[in-house]
């Protein structure tokens, strides 16, 4: 059992090991004819059960840009989950977020996101966010999301494909699951995909209803030239009750 512990853990350092590379690659490489920015994004989440079907999910986020905080993102969630169907991994069971032994999730949301650059904006959120139990403790969840964007009167969408893979990592009797993601956007406004990015991150629980999670993402946005790159370390708190 140990050794077959161990080559788990050797073939995800593996994996992590080579994604880093590839998210160091793009971070540190001259962007052609391009901007780079970096920026933090503090973060608190909230999850409200109502019955084993729904929940109530609150977002607050901001964006820094040298140290100004320059966006922000609040707003209430609605989340349907179907039935599971299939028995929750051991990897799955350690999770407070209960939705991960879901095939599917469905979410309605709204967001304000008001800008001390830009213009505000109000947005309607659409999400189905499936969910594959893989070999050796793997989850791999592929998020589809329609933003219905009103800004300054004008209305445009955006759809977002995020495909993630996670597993749950224990060391004696602590779990914590560490994730790999990319997300492609097509904005209606350019009418081409028009924004890439690559995380990398951890969920590490610190109590029985609470997790932290730290992350650092590269986007490339080449909706209008020249293009932009944001590298931005996240923090998210997130509740669960």
């Amino acid at each position: 059992m140990i050794g077959r512990e161990s080559n788990l853990l050797d073939g995800l350092s593996s994996c992590f090991h080579a994604l880093g590379l590839a998210v160091l690659a793009a971070t540190f490489s001259p962007p052609a004819q391009g901007s780079q920015t970096y920026q933090t994004w503090p973060e608190i989440d909230t999850y409200i059960n109502l019955n084993q079907h729904f929940r109530l999910y609150l977002i607050a986020a901001q964006t820094k840009e040298n140290r100004q905080g320059t966006d922000a993102e609040i707003g209430p969630n609605l989340d349907f989950f179907f039935k599971p169907l299939f028995k929750a991994k051991k990897g799955i069971i350690f999770q407070l977020d209960k939705s991960k032994s879901r095939p599917l999730l469905l979410r309605a949301g709204y967001r304000y996101l008001p800008s001390t650059n830009g213009p505000t904006e109000h947005r309607g959120v659409l999400e189905a966010t499936g969910r594959y139990p893989l070999k050796s403790g793997f989850l791999f969840s592929d998020r589809n999301r329609a933003d219905l964007r009103f800004i300054n009167g004008e209305f445009s969408w955006r759809y977002r494909n995020r495909p993630t893979m996670e597993r749950t990592v224990s060391i004696l009797s602590y779990h914590f699951t560490p994730y790999v993601r990319g997300e492609a956007y097509f904005d209606s406004n350019y009418g081409k995909w028009s924004r890439t990015s690559e995380t990398l991150g951890a969920a590490f629980p610190i109590r029985k209803h609470t997790e932290i999670e730290p992350y650092y993402e590269h986007q490339n946005d080449t909706s209008k030239s020249p293009n932009r790159q944001i590298n931005a370390f996240g923090l998210s708190l997130n509740l669960y009750f």
